[in-house]
């Protein structure tokens, strides 16, 4: 009995400490399931607060926007023309005969009487010279008439004819000299359609074209010349009735030639024809412009750009525009971020820009490129704004 007392001792400790080992180790284990536990559910929390994040990040959406602002700047119309000297004229010839010599050709700038083409006229010398023989025949009736008509009142004067006598021969020697004056009035026409026969330049400018040479016949129906005073020159253009209120005399304008680059020429508006064109619904409108150096030829064919007056009207850009179902529409944005659909009424479209004659007051916040999708009441997000207010007209394209 003594010899089995120690070993069950021994295993009694050696059971107890099995034991202990066996309660720390299995809380050992529950303290890591347990913190195992708890790491995926924070991380679980985590997630879910990151997916909510995420998203109310996708639904909201973000815009660019633009400020609504009255037109401040004047309108710019861009409008083909033709350029025509500010005097053109085809020079004719007043007398009819064969042309002798020309003097000056195409592209000759001349002076104001400077002498351009002569005429020989065998005609016109033939009806002047019998002109002036039938004029010194009358001046002599009239001097037998003179010399009759004192010769009868000396007869009379002794009551050798009568009264009635003398009175025919005092009519007979009116009428000789109201012929006479007659034929001084048809030999001074003779002689200055005699002067006709050097043709002269009726103002300054340069010959443009030439129609005759030496021997052609030549009649008052065939212009020999055509003269154009260069500088300045005029231009016309067709102002189309939209914009026919907003040009007025005096504006500027500039003109430019697709040949001449990177040059523009300033001219002005010099007169407006003041009423519509019933065929074209179009307002002619006269621009005159300087060309001092002569880079500009007449004929040519010019773009016109005319800074028009500012009409006031509101005007947002185009891609501002929602075309649904209600009509037309704008995406306002207020301060809070929420979308209002305004519906809208348009006017002048000027490609870039648009008028609104109704539905805006001003200043509100616009959506630009609104997406299909978007809807009133929604949440956006402003990004970036465009500088400054809208910008001004782009230049609208008239047809004459």
């Amino acid at each position: 009995m003594s010899q089995e007392g120690p070993v069950d001792v021994v295993d009694e400790s050696q059971r107890r400490r099995v034991q202990r080992f066996t309660r720390i180790a299995t809380i050992a284990v529950l303290v890591l399931l347990a913190a195992g536990a708890g790491r995926v559910l924070f991380m679980r929390a985590g997630n879910a607060r990151t997916l909510e994040a995420h998203a109310a990040e996708s639904a909201l959406q973000y815009v660019r926007v633009t400020q609504v602002k009255a037109t401040g700047a004047g309108q710019k119309l861009v409008l083909p023309g033709t350029l025509q000297g500010f005097v053109q004229a085809p020079v004719s010839a007043r007398a009819g005969g064969y042309l002798r010599r020309w003097t000056k050709d195409i592209g000759s700038r001349v002076e104001k009487g400077e002498l351009l083409a002569e005429i020989e006229t065998p005609e016109l010398d033939q009806q002047l010279s019998q002109a002036i023989a039938a004029r010194n025949q009358t001046a002599a009736t009239v001097e037998l008439a003179k010399t009759t008509v004192d010769r009868w009142e000396a007869l009379r004067k002794r009551d050798a004819v009568s009264q009635q006598e003398l009175e025919e021969r005092r009519s007979g020697y009116v009428q000789a000299r109201a012929n006479l004056a007659g034929a001084d009035a048809n030999v001074e026409r003779l002689r200055q359609l005699e002067g006709f026969k050097r043709v002269l330049a009726p103002f300054s400018g340069v010959i443009t074209r030439r129609n005759v040479d030496i021997g052609d016949l030549i009649d008052s129906n065939k212009p020999l010349f055509l003269l154009s005073q260069t500088d300045p020159l005029r231009v016309y253009v067709n102002v189309p009735q939209a914009y026919a209120q907003l040009v007025r005399q005096g504006q500027p304008a500039v003109v430019t030639q697709a040949e001449i680059r990177g040059r523009s020429f300033a001219g002005q508006v010099a007169r407006t024809a003041g009423s519509i064109d019933t065929a074209t619904r179009t307002m002619q409108v006269e621009i005159a412009l300087p060309n001092r150096d002569a880079a500009l030829l007449p004929g040519a064919f010019v773009q016109v750009e005319l800074s028009a007056l500012a009409s006031g009207a509101l005007t947002i850009p185009s891609n501002a525009l929602l075309f649904r179902g209600q009509g037309t529409l704008v995406a306002k944005v207020d301060p809070a971020g929420t979308v209002q659909m305004v519906p809208v009424r348009l006017g002048r479209n000027y490609g870039e820009t648009v008028e609104v004659a109704q539905g805006l007051q001003g200043n509100e916040t616009l959506v630009l490129n609104p997406s299909d999708s978007l809807a009133a009441g929604d949440k956006v997000q402003v990004v970036a704004e465009t500088r400054g207010a809208t910008p001004g007209p782009a230049p609208a394209k008239g047809t004459p």
